[in-house]
């Protein structure tokens, strides 16, 4: 009894494990920043698989000054095309709209203004 436990338990931590993609941490960190307000940043407290197939969630603080920080999260959905290929986007304040993620995925994010704005992962 205790030997099957233990193997569930590993198979389960080994699903969540395969869930997580650096590469898809790289993807939802690079949106964050069209999120925050104009002046505002970004610090990422931490990143997690979403509830979603094919989905991280990532929790970060927006700060902007003269304003107390604020805690937010996204959650990012990839497509079945690629495993970085965004699909949509979803954050506190609600769903990203179709132009604004095609203008995202084809104009923004492979940028090099993306790479320099994305916030780093948290320690």
């Amino acid at each position: 009894m205790r030997t099957a436990f233990a193997l569930a338990a590993l198979l389960l931590l080994a699903a969540c494990a395969s869930d997580r993609d650096p590469e898809r941490e790289r993807v939802c960190r690079r949106v964050l920043p069209t999120l925050v307000a104009t002046g505002g940043s970004v610090r990422v407290l931490g990143a997690a698989p979403g509830r979603a197939p094919r989905s991280i969630r990532v929790d970060f603080v927006e700060e902007r000054a003269g304003r107390a920080p604020l805690t937010r999260w996204a959650v990012c959905r990839f497509s079945e095309m690629s495993r970085t290929d965004l699909a949509g986007v979803t954050s506190d304040r609600g769903p990203v709209g179709e132009a604004a993620l095609y203008l995202l995925k084809h104009y923004y994010l492979d940028t090099p203004d993306a790479a320099t704005a994305e916030p780093a992962g948290a320690g």
